[in-house]
């Protein structure tokens, strides 16, 4: 009896070791099985897909480096390692080559393109940007490009450096210069008008036997080759015993500023300045001789203040309300 219950303990035993050991390595594979993953094969898949899937393996992405490639579409995968079916713990890394595209591409055809297009398409396809030339042109607008070298089509290789010849726009029209001087103040600024021209600097100076406001001297002058919205620069013949210091006059094309330096014997300086709501502008800034006279075109803006420094002396203040 003793013996038959012993047999039976024994094998009681014996069964519980059995069912420990299978436990136990049933719960081994079940976390080993938690803690490791298959490498799927990443070569040909795009790299943000293999961010993402590597993202949700719990594995880590780790980029060897980038070469060009005949075979694989830029920005995909070239190699990997460990290899795709290898068995590695999750927290370990995945090293993966990527591909810069094939290293010679057609030229991409840049003509009528703005400029600053053409530098997208350089950055897109590792290109740089050689030397730029600009010229008018008829048919292209300002900043397109009107040709480019390497030609459209060529194979070249990434890297390669592309000059541009860029639109300036139309060509601008030129013609002779009018003749104003000899011409009253107000005829000669209406000629200017005419011309499409602009009013620049009117100075003053006293000439005896020359008529009163009219134009001694004109620059550009008469007969030289300019193009519209040149600014002409003239100088009045004073009339005699005029006042000193500040003045205007309004001609036809708006209001003239006049004011006269002090006498002496050196170069004043002389700046105008015309400070706007918001921003301040010099309209003249320059060393003139003692006891000139100098015109100036007005800004058209009413909230326009003109302050006027000889040699770094506020002498002259015209607020808005005092222009006419």
């Amino acid at each position: 009896m003793i013996r038959k219950i012993l047999k039976i303990a024994s094998f009681g035993a014996l069964f519980i070791v059995i069912a420990g050991i299978s436990a136990y390595f049933t719960l081994s594979l079940v976390i080993k099985s938690e803690d490791t993953v298959i490498v799927p094969d990443f070569v040909g898949k795009d790299v943000v897909y293999v961010l993402e899937i590597l993202t949700e393996l719990g594995l880590n992405t780790k980029v060897r480096g980038s070469e060009y490639s005949a075979d694989t579409p830029k920005h995909h995968v070239i190699q990997q390692e460990p290899n795709p079916g290898a068995e590695i713990k999750k927290g370990r890394d995945v090293r993966i080559l990527i591909s810069k595209g094939t290293e010679s591409i057609p030229m991409p055809n840049l003509v009528g393109l703005s400029h600053r297009q053409a530098g997208i398409i350089f950055e897109e396809n590792d290109l740089c940007g050689g030397q730029i030339a600009s010229t008018p042109d008829a048919v292209f607008e300002k900043e397109m490009v009107i040709a480019q070298v390497p030609a459209p089509g060529n194979l070249i290789r990434r890297g390669t450096c592309v000059d541009l010849l860029v639109s300036t726009g139309q060509r601008p029209v030129v013609f002779k210069m009018p003749t104003v001087t000899g011409l009253p103040l107000e005829e000669a600024l209406v000629k200017i008008e005419q011309n499409e021209l602009a009013p620049g600097v009117i100075r003053a100076e006293q000439i005896a036997g020359k008529a009163p406001r009219s134009i001694l001297d004109q620059d550009p002058p008469a007969g030289y080759r300019i193009a519209a919205d040149t600014a002409v620069d003239l100088v009045v013949n004073r009339r005699r015993g005029s006042a000193t210091g500040a003045g205007s006059l309004t001609g036809r094309t708006g209001n003239f500023f006049r004011y006269r330096t002090k006498d002496g014997y050196l170069r004043k300086h002389l700046r105008v300045q015309v400070k706007h709501p918001g921003f301040s502008l010099d309209l003249f800034d320059e060393f003139v001789r003692p006891g000139s006279d100098i015109w100036l075109i007005l800004p058209a803006d009413k909230n326009a203040t003109v302050l006027v420094y000889e040699d770094d002396i506020l002498t002259r203040t015209l607020l808005p309300h005092t222009k006419r």
